[in-house]
């Protein structure tokens, strides 16, 4: 039989259970409150699974055959307790813990009431609310003009390609959708997820601006309804010319525009539970309106409504101001004029001075409505687009044309309000297809959200195809086409199209729709400030902080108020078909953004993309964000690319200013697979000399609070680098990686603050080593990865070697410099560090300073040309100076160097310095080889003119074998250069200098017998050091910076400390320098 058993620290054996228990309680309290956060410190989301343990680490420990697990409890708990987390989870809406807070405060006893879990199913929760947010204002308002506009055939085209969009996107939206939980936010949640915070905040924002924009058509579709099909005597300001209808109309729609909107959102303001009540009422008032047209026209079918059209020739007439369509009537025997003639004639007289075309054409009637039966639809099969002013007319008419048109604006005809065109007709229509992420923005509230959302969205939307596809043909099939065509009904009456073909009357279409736009409007200024809210609070855009905030309960007032003010700029624009297109752009991008992330999720085949919805596939997802963009530009290209503009500008903003953001997001697995890619396809063979640039190991060195020593570093990298290339900084703390993990992270955190600062673009790399030698030897052989590898080391020159006691700092050093020569890495120190210019800095009029004094492979040329790429140093000049022996012929030789430069493409000022050979021949005798070397290369420039150009490049290439491989492969095959000097030549000519300054320096010893016990060859090396040093410091004292030639240390170990001297003598008197160690190879080339 298994014991329980606990536990507990070891006490007085005196002290009651009870006391045991509570000590054990402390004891876990305070390794709750010690205990440092699992993880690496990344923002993660919030999980109700792992790392929650807070309120079971009292049973974690219970039972001896986990004992083996009992110190890893803290971080990973037992699988146990993980189900149990996952069966209790519940998922809430975004708001409810605030309003159970404000609940909580608000009540007596403070008792916070239980939550009750989801409860919400398919039809209630997904089904209903999509077919309630799709079916709208386009359908009773603009559906009807659209069909006579753009004929049935058209119109089908319209309906199947917005629809198709967005079934397509449904199918990706349902995949990304039952991928796990999907919190309360809907497609802003599942777009920022997915595909990072730039991307969601983007287009967040987006869709927060066609919520926002669809409150504004709502709302002037609900002031449409009322002043032209309810009460047209409210209007405020009335035409007194029919060419002033339009306008009065727009300034009627601005007033009672802004003052419904202030209406709504006090509404809003004072309860969002009122709005939700009157959902169901609303969606009534949509079902009930559709359930009427379809009856009115099965009715048709029997008997046609009597709705009479008048024309005069083949022009429709508007009949607000007559009632038969008669030009005179018989009155006892009598003829009269009538109503419809005083409108054309300039009296009631029948000889009274009318209208041209009134003269010469007679008045027809026509039903309205024929009926399914008539054959009507044959006349609507295709479209009759036109201009602004356009009238409306019946093509089978016979009409006799006027001579003078010019008076037909004012007389009482049907004509456009606006220049129809098929693009435009797809931006305006575009919103009644709209909605269908209303089931995901009701996740939190369902039973089961990832069998509802995809079962709910798609027959809602094949539901609402099926009503625009069949409502199409109906209209086309019932209704004349010039009834079709009137925009406002002012042919019936001033009667709304669809619902003079309603049964049993038009107000129920009329009273419907007009509550149907109301709900509609209040859900757009209700969910478009939660909207904002949830952006806000992510925290990903700054500037927006202040709209997360709201009332105690959650409510959010800022973003209430800023939304109204967006969206009385769509009411102030007034005009319902120019808001449409506004709003089609916003949800079109959004839409294509849930299609691109749910195809990156399956091309990068990410672990975590396990959608339970099976029926998606990466090609219907690009094609359907293919057909968003295609839509974009169809309905308005310069809509389209404002939207782009806007979403690039705030992904831009997000990116360099906005919060970082750790989501697990697709565009960093996409970042990585195509990283992965490049990496795998640059070869690690060193790049060609054409393609060479400095890849920079930056080491660095921390103070005792684990900050940047020399920031200045920085700074040089940046300005020599300018954002291209490899740059990866690197440092060293000593101790074991078990105990120092909290420093590195801290320094690393520091190193990244300064590289932010110095706007140094890089990769930064700390690393714990048991000593700083082995920690730098280990960052120069692994950094990189691949092909991207550095090839060269940037650092410090440590400035306190010689103040210190300790030598561990020089040796080090020094090592790091035979490591880098080992590496055939190039090698970059930096003296006074300090003073080198910041990157605010602007040098003036000055001079970078070349000391070529050996050549190992050009890097000393190139560097000087990078830096000047940098505004820090643009103003500088370039000088190259280079010593030369007395026998040879410098005039010369500074011809040849400036002919190399010029091929080289450099511009630089050349000097050549000539030294006595006792002077030179000493520093010869340190880098014997490498500076006959060089000697070598500048007589070769001695060939004649015609071949310098092939012969200089050669040499070059030659120059770059070290010592070893020179003298071992001096017989090299016919694939190599052979110089014009043979080996033997070359021998004789060393032997020769060694001997003389052996002669010279023993010349010295014999003034000064005391110097005799000095090692000759130290004294040689000092020597050169002194006397270089006085050349440099004459020449380039003032220059801005000076690049020299960096001797390499001693093969006998026990030099270190000298070689160190003679580098600081060498470096005496100069602010700053740059020492250069060629990396081995050639880094520059006069070839193109």
């Amino acid at each position: 039989m298994p014991t329980n058993f606990t536990v507990v620290p070891v006490k007085d054996g005196r002290k009651s259970r009870e006391d045991d228990d509570e000590d054990d309680n402390n004891v876990f309290r305070e390794e709750d409150e010690d205990a440092p956060f699992p993880g690496d410190g990344m923002p993660k989301e919030s999980s109700p699974f792992i790392n929650n343990t807070d309120n079971d680490k009292g049973n974690l420990y219970d039972g001896k055959n986990m004992a083996l697990f009992e110190e890893e409890m803290d971080s990973n708990p037992m699988v146990s307790s993980l189900l149990n987390k996952l069966a209790n989870y519940t998922n809430l809406t975004q708001g409810v813990k605030e309003h159970e807070e404000a609940d909580d405060d608000e009540g007596p006893a403070k008792t916070k009431k239980p939550v009750k879990s989801p409860a919400l199913g398919t039809l209630i929760g997904v089904y209903l609310p999509c077919l309630q947010n799709i079916l709208g204002v386009i359908l009773f308002l603009r559906l009807t003009w659209i069909v006579g506009t753009a004929g049935i055939m058209e119109s089908l085209a319209i309906v199947v390609m917005t629809c198709s969009c967005t079934m397509l996107t449904a199918i990706s939206m349902s995949a990304i959708a039952t991928n796990g939980v999907v919190p309360a936010g809907g497609s802003y949640y599942m777009i920022s997820r997915s595909l990072g915070p730039e991307f969601g905040g983007a287009v967040g924002l987006c869709f927060y601006l066609g919520t926002t924009f669809a409150g504004s058509m709502y709302i002037l579709g609900t002031i449409e309804i009322l002043l032209t099909y309810i009460v047209p005597s409210a209007a405020i300001f009335k035409a007194e010319k029919k060419e002033d209808e339009a306008e009065a109309l727009l300034n009627n729609m601005r007033v009672y525009g802004t003052c419904c909107l202030t209406l709504m959102s006090l509404v809003v303001f004072v309860g969002v539970k009122y709005v939700n009540k009157l959902a169901l009422v609303f969606l009534a008032c949509v079902i009930l309106s559709i359930l009427a047209i379809y009856a009115g026209v099965i009715k048709t079918a029997f008997e046609p409504p009597d709705f009479p059209i008048c024309l005069l020739g083949n022009r429709t007439l508007q009949n607000h101001n007559f009632d038969q369509c008669l030009k005179t009537m018989e009155v006892d025997n009598v003829t009269v004029t009538t109503k419809l003639w005083s409108l054309f004639c300039d009296s009631p007289d029948l000889n009274a001075t009318c209208n041209e075309y009134f003269t010469l054409n007679n008045v027809t009637v026509i039903q309205g409505i024929p009926g399914l039966t008539s054959g009507v639809i044959r006349d609507n099969i295709w479209g009759d687009y036109g201009p602004n002013g356009m009238l409306v007319e019946n093509k089978h008419q016979v009409s006799e044309p006027a001579a003078d048109t010019s008076q037909d604006i004012y007389m009482p005809y049907v004509a456009n309000d606006i220049t129809t065109f098929f693009t435009l007709l797809v931006g305006i229509y575009f919103p009644s297809v709209t909605g269908i992420m209303a089931g995901s923005n009701r996740s939190g509230d369902l039973r089961d959200a990832q069998k509802s959302i995809p079962i709910g969205t798609i027959m809602a939307i094949a539901t609402t195809t099926f009503i625009y596809i069949s409502s199409v043909i109906l209209f086309g099939a019932c209704i004349e086409g010039v009834v079709l065509r009137d925009k406002f009904g002012d042919s019936v009456k001033g009667n709304l199209v669809i619902g003079i073909l309603a049964w049993p009357s038009p107000w129920v279409i009329v009273i419907g729709s007009f509550f149907s736009c109301c709900g509609a409007g209040l859900q757009s200024l209700t969910g478009a400030p939660r909207l904002l809210q949830a952006i806000a609070r992510d925290g990903i855009v700054p500037f927006l902080q202040v709209f997360g905030h709201g009332k105690a309960n959650g409510e959010p007032t800022w973003a209430l108020l800023l939304t109204g003010g967006i969206c009385e700029i769509g009411i102030l624009i007034a005009s319902l078909d120019a808001v449409a297109p506004i709003l089609s752009m916003f949800f079109l991008m959004c839409y294509l953004f849930v299609n691109l992330a749910c195809a990156l999720q399956t091309l990068l085949r990410t672990p975590n993309w396990r959608p339970r919805f099976k029926f998606y596939h990466w090609a219907l997802s690009f094609l359907g964000a293919s057909l968003c963009l295609s839509l974009m530009f169809i309905s308005s290209w310069y809509y389209a690319l404002v939207a782009m503009l806007i979403a690039g500008c705030i992904y831009k903003y997000i990116e360099y200013r906005g919060a970082e953001k750790e989501w697990g997001d697709g565009i960093n697995g996409l970042s990585l697979n195509a990283a992965r890619y490049a990496l795998i396809r640059l070869e690690e063979a060193p790049p060609h000399t054409k393609n060479w640039r400095p890849q920079i190991l930056l080491l660095l060195n921390l103070d005792s609070d684990h900050t940047v020593k020399h920031p200045r570093l920085l700074s040089f990298c940046t300005q020599l680098k300018a954002g291209k290339g490899l740059t990866i900084v690197g440092s060293v703390l000593e101790g074991t990686y078990m105990t120092k993990e909290a420093e590195v992270k801290k320094a690393e955190q520091n190193i990244k603050s300064s590289m932010t600062t110095e706007r140094t673009k890089g990769f930064c790399h700390v690393v714990a080593s048991s000593n700083l030698r082995d920690g730098f030897s280990h960052l120069i052989q692994t950094a990189g990865l691949g092909g991207m590898k550095h090839n060269t080391v940037l650092m410090a020159w440590p400035g306190t070697w010689k103040q210190s006691n300790d030598p561990v700092s020089w040796k080090n050093f020094i090592e790091t410099v035979r490591e880098t020569t080992a590496a055939h890495q190039a090698l970059l120190v930096a003296k006074n560090v300090d003073s080198f210019p910041t990157n605010a800095d602007r040098l003036g009029q000055g001079t970078i300073d070349v000391w070529w004094v050996v050549h190992d492979g050009g890097l000393l040329m190139l560097l000087p040309f990078l830096l000047r790429q940098h505004k820090v140093w643009r103003k500088c000049k370039m000088r190259i100076f280079t010593v030369a022996n007395m026998d040879d012929n410098s005039i010369q030789m500074k011809k040849d160097l400036q002919m190399f430069l010029y091929h080289l493409r450099l511009d630089a000022e050349v000097e050549v310095v000539e030294m006595h050979d006792s002077d030179i021949s000493a520093f010869t005798y340190e880098k014997t080889l490498v500076m006959e070397q060089r000697s070598q290369m500048l007589k070769q420039m001695q060939l004649s003119r015609t071949e310098r150009e092939r012969e200089a490049q050669l040499i070059h290439d030659r120059n770059t074998a070290s010592h070893a491989a020179l003298n071992d492969k001096a017989d090299a095959g016919p694939d190599r250069v052979h110089m014009t000097w043979t080996k033997d030549k070359f021998l004789t000519e060393r032997n020769r200098n060694r001997a003389e300054a052996n002669m010279g320096v023993r010349d010295i010893f014999n003034m000064k017998p005391e110097w005799e016990s000095l090692n000759q060859s130290n004294v040689r090396r000092m020597h050169t050091a002194v006397k270089l040093n006085e050349v440099v410091v004459n020449k380039s004292q003032g220059a801005h910076l000076v690049l020299l030639n960096m001797p390499g240390p001693p093969k006998n170990r026990g030099g270190d400390e000298n070689y160190m001297e003679f580098l600081e003598v060498l470096l005496e008197g100069l602010n700053r320098v740059l020492l250069v160690r060629g990396g081995g190879r050639e880094v520059i080339t006069i070839y193109s």
